[in-house]
């Protein structure tokens, strides 16, 4: 898991821009949204910050994310179309909203059990107040496992 003062997280009014850059930055797919007593409020992903083609109302015709391979130029735009629908964009726009959490004391085999279930890449860990102490990924857990495994054969 990784603790609270390692973590990397925006407010409901940070710009979309700042998320998009943090997520790049810190190379990361996702963010706990806090408010100032860091109660988790949401979650931000870069899918939430590619859906802003559906949220900003455009549709099929109006644009294509995925253009043909060999149209670098047609690319590019449509890059910066998406990048320019963030203008004015704040998180609380975008994010998942109460998303689904664990608390601090849930066993590492439950939430494994969760992550897989669900397909989702990180779960938020709270407290019993509902403030985020930590986040546990896919990632950690790999690695939880690869420890669990090596300890049990140097064991043997």
């Amino acid at each position: 898991m990784t603790r609270k003062e390692d973590l990397h997280v925006v407010k409901t009014t940070t710009k979309v821009g700042e998320a998009l850059e943090m997520l790049v930055e810190k190379r990361v797919t996702g963010l706990p949204v806090v408010d100032d007593d860091w109660n988790l409020v949401g979650v931000v992903s870069d899918y939430d910050l590619l859906a802003l083609d559906s949220i900003s109302g455009a549709g099929q015709a109006d644009t294509n994310l995925f253009p043909d391979v060999d149209s670098t130029w047609k690319t590019f735009n449509e890059v910066q179309k998406l990048l320019s629908k963030t203008n004015g964009k704040v998180v609380g726009d975008v994010m998942t909203p109460t998303p689904l959490s664990i608390r601090e004391d849930t066993n590492l085999e439950d939430a494994a059990r969760l992550l897989l279930q669900t397909k989702y890449r990180r779960l938020p860990v709270v407290d019993g107040d509902g403030k985020l102490v930590g986040i546990i990924t896919r990632g950690n857990v790999v690695r939880a496992a690869l420890q669990i495994k090596r300890t049990i054969e140097n064991i043997q």
